[in-house]
C-alpha cells in the first residue's frame, strides 16, 4: 500500500464543560492577545462571557470578531484578517459551526501569508503556518474542529474553494456536546447527515487507508445508533454526546483519507442556490450513494453491515441496496427536502445551471476519489435524479 499520512490537532478535548478549559490551553499555548471568531448567533450567548471573563483571569487579552455568514466567503477572512493584524493578536478560538471555524482557519494563515486567498486553492499551497487556533464547534457536523480544510466562496470567480493544508489544522479541539443542546430539529438533521457523509465518503474513498477506516467506522455506527433519538429528543445529553464525538471522528477521517462526489458536487449546489453546507450534503448523499456503490461493493456492504442493516448472509450487492435505501429512509424521517423543495421548484432555472455544477464539481478534485468517477453528463443526471 502507500503511505499514509495521519494529521489531527495536538490536543483533543471532549465532553460536558470541557469549554471550560479554553484559557488554560490558549494559555498553554504562549497566547497573550486572543481573537474570538464567534458565530453571530452566539455573539451575546452567556457561555461567551464565561469564557472571555476566564481569559480576563489568565490576563489574555481577548476581542470578538463575528462579521461572517453561512457558506463564507474571502471578504469575511479579509475583514477577520485586517481586525487580528490590527489589534497585535497572537492566537485565535474559533466558536461556531463549520462556517466560523473555516473563517478562523483562513484568518490564520493569510495574517501570515499574503492575497489573495485564491492561491491557497487546492492541496498544500500554503506557504507559512499562522497562529495558532483553537477550534470549538457549536454543532454536530461538519467537523472542521480536526480538519486540514477549509471551505470559501472566492467572490470573484463566484467559487468555492476547497483549501486543504496541515497548517489548517487548529492546534487544539475543544468538543464540548453542551453547546449543541440549542439546534433545532432541521438543522440537528442536516449537519448529522453531514457527518454521516463525512463518514461514508472517508471510508470509500480511493485514499482511504488503515488509519482512517477505524474512525471512519466509528463514526458512522455512532450516527446510525444515535442522529434519530438526537432529532426526536433534543435534550438527550447521551445522543447529543454521541453525534459530537462522530462528528469530530468523521472529520478526522476524511481529513486523512478524502471526501467524494457528494462533496463535490455539493459545493456549486450550495454556492449557486445558497444551500447551508450540510444540506446540500445531505439532499445528495443518498442518489449519489446509489450511483457510486457498484465501484466499491465490499467498501460500502462492509458500511451496511456494520450498522447492523446487513449481515453476513447478504451478498455485498444486497448489502449495498440495503444501505441505499435506509439512506432514503432516513432522510424521509428527518425530513431532509428533496432538492426541488431547497431550490424553488423552478425546474427550468435549476436545469440552466446543470452545465457550470458539473464542471465546477469536478474541478473541485473531490470526484476524482469517488468509487465510480463521474464524466459531466452524469453529474448533471445525478442532479436531475436529486430533484
Amino acid at each position: 500500500m502507500t503511505a499514509a499520512r495521519f494529521d489531527s490537532p495536538q490536543a483533543i478535548l471532549t465532553g460536558g464543560g470541557s469549554r471550560r478549559e479554553a484559557a488554560g490551553l490558549l494559555s498553554a499555548l504562549d497566547a497573550h492577545h486572543t481573537l474570538l471568531v464567534v458565530d453571530p448567533y452566539f455573539r451575546t450567548a452567556d457561555f461567551l462571557m464565561e469564557i472571555r471573563a476566564s481569559l480576563d483571569r489568565n490576563r489574555i487579552a481577548n476581542d470578538v470578531f463575528s462579521d461572517l455568514q453561512p457558506d463564507p466567503t474571502d471578504q469575511n477572512v479579509r475583514s477577520g484578517t485586517e481586525r487580528f493584524r490590527a489589534l497585535g493578536a497572537d492566537s485565535i478560538l474559533a466558536i461556531g459551526g463549520g462556517s466560523a471555524l473555516d473563517v478562523a482557519k483562513m484568518i490564520g494563515v493569510a495574517s501570515t501569508n499574503g492575497e489573495p486567498l485564491s492561491r491557497f486553492q487546492g492541496y498544500y499551497r500554503i506557504p507559512n503556518p499562522g497562529p495558532p487556533v483553537v477550534a470549538m464547534p457549536t454543532t454536530a457536523g461538519t467537523g472542521s474542529e480536526a480538519t486540514k480544510v477549509a471551505v470559501i466562496t472566492d467572490t470573484e470567480r463566484n467559487v468555492k474553494m476547497m483549501i486543504l493544508d496541515a497548517k489548517l489544522m487548529p492546534a487544539v479541539a475543544i468538543v464540548d456536546y453542551e453547546l449543541t443542546m440549542s439546534m433545532s430539529k432541521p438543522l440537528t438533521a442536516h449537519v448529522g447527515v453531514d457527518a454521516l457523509t463525512h463518514g461514508i465518503e472517508a471510508y470509500v474513498s480511493s485514499k482511504a487507508n488503515p488509519l482512517t477506516d477505524p474512525v471512519a467506522l466509528s463514526s458512522i455506527k455512532k450516527i446510525h445508533a444515535n442522529l434519530k433519538t438526537a432529532w426526536m429528543d433534543p435534550g438527550n445529553a447521551q445522543a447529543r454526546e454521541a453525534m459530537s464525538v462522530a462528528a469530530l471522528q468523521g472529520g478526522l477521517a476524511f481529513t486523512n483519507s478524502s471526501v467524494c462526489l457528494v462533496h463535490g458536487m455539493s459545493r456549486p449546489l450550495g454556492l449557486l442556490f445558497r444551500l447551508p453546507h450540510g444540506l446540500s450534503n445531505s439532499v445528495l448523499l443518498p442518489t449519489v450513494t446509489r450511483f457510486s456503490w457498484p465501484g466499491s461493493k465490499a467498501r460500502y456492504a462492509e458500511v451496511a453491515r456494520g450498522v447492523g442493516i446487513a449481515s453476513g448472509k447478504h451478498s455485498d450487492e444486497s448489502a449495498c441496496e440495503a444501505l441505499s435505501a435506509w439512506l432514503d429512509e432516513l432522510n424521509a424521517e428527518l425530513h431532509v427536502p428533496r432538492l426541488r423543495e431547497c431550490c424553488g421548484g423552478d425546474v427550468e432555472k435549476f436545469r440552466a445551471t446543470l452545465p457550470k455544477m458539473a464542471a465546477d464539481a469536478l474541478e473541485s478534485g473531490s470526484p476524482q476519489n469517488n468509487p465510480v468517477v463521474p464524466a459531466a453528463n452524469q453529474i448533471m443526471e445525478l442532479f436531475e435524479m436529486a430533484w
